[in-house]
């Protein structure tokens, strides 16, 4: 379990004062034995959260700095606010290491970009980012697609994760994000819930290759993804899909027959960020999914 530790809180701020007020709180850290906590962040990861996602966002990073020791930056951007400025507040969540006498604290920043400062996000994290190490974009909702904010964020983050489930008038949006595959390593929660299912099709060989119509109970996004998977595996752009809405995947069909259901349960979503955040390099058989699936 995380420590109980107090937090930073201040109002139109400068970056100099939010680094200020992490090595204070990290100063103020220390275990029974008088020994310091451990600072070993392993990346940075950055949130961009509108107005709606905070609590979503939260609750995905809550517990995650056990298993990824980083700096996560939040940023909460409110574009229409009256004044132009930053609001932060800065916390350190910290976990005992069996027989080590010290604590691993990993930073958490909430910056609330208002106004102006939320069309300039990457001058605000850029002094923020510990050097050398990965760089980590989480974006909530659907990206604003050729905006000033993705484009500036795009260009400091070697991962954007997304989750195309949350964005409407799919597959459309899928054509915009294709043309970041070349900027940046692309991750979709939308698709990495979609793993016990693909496996499963995968075993169905060599029966799935004649499959002519695939229907899919689940989201939008997880539907269009794995007719995406299959015709780009297959190499067929004739592979019909149907598709009946629900909140998670529930089942597909093959040509009118039931395919097994997978073993397992699915993750939650702390779980599936968390697994998204060990991957370093491009996706090339979910970059060709993302392409079939326009088809």
């Amino acid at each position: 379990m995380a420590s109980e530790l107090s937090d930073w809180t201040g109002e139109d701020v400068r970056l100099a004062d939010v680094d200020r007020a992490i090595g204070q709180l990290r100063a103020a850290t220390v275990t029974e034995n008088g020994q310091p906590s451990l600072r070993t962040s392993v990346m940075t990861h950055i949130a961009w959260v509108p107005e709606g996602w905070v609590d979503p966002a939260r609750a995905a990073l809550s517990g995650m700095a056990e298993r990824h020791p980083s700096r996560a930056i939040l940023l909460l951007p409110e574009p229409n606010a009256g004044a132009d400025g930053i609001d932060a507040v800065v916390s350190l969540e910290c976990y005992a290491v069996p027989g080590v006498d010290r604590e691993i604290c990993s930073e958490v920043i909430e910056l609330r970009l208002r106004g102006l400062r939320a069309k300039a996000p990457a001058s605000i994290v850029e002094p923020l980012l510990i050097s050398d190490l990965p760089v980590f974009l989480r974006w909530r909702g659907e990206p604003p697609w050729g905006a000033q904010e993705l484009d500036q964020l795009v260009g400091v983050t070697d991962r954007l994760i997304v989750d195309s489930t949350e964005w409407d008038d799919l597959p459309f949006p899928y054509r915009n994000l294709a043309e970041l595959f070349d900027r940046t390593a692309v991750s979709d929660i939308a698709w990495a819930r979609t793993s016990r299912w693909r496996t499963l099709l995968a075993s169905l060989w060599p029966d799935v290759a004649s499959v002519g119509v695939i229907r899919v109970t689940g989201t939008r996004a997880q539907a269009l993804l794995i007719a995406g998977w299959l015709r780009s595996r297959l190499d067929r752009d004739d592979i019909v899909l149907e598709h009946v809405e629900a909140e998670r995947l529930e089942g597909i069909e093959l040509d009118g027959k039931p395919a097994p259901f997978p073993p397992g349960d699915p993750p939650i979503p702390s779980d599936v960020l968390s697994d998204e955040l060990e991957r370093y390099t491009r996706d090339p058989i979910y970059e060709a999914a993302v392409l079939a699936s326009l088809q």
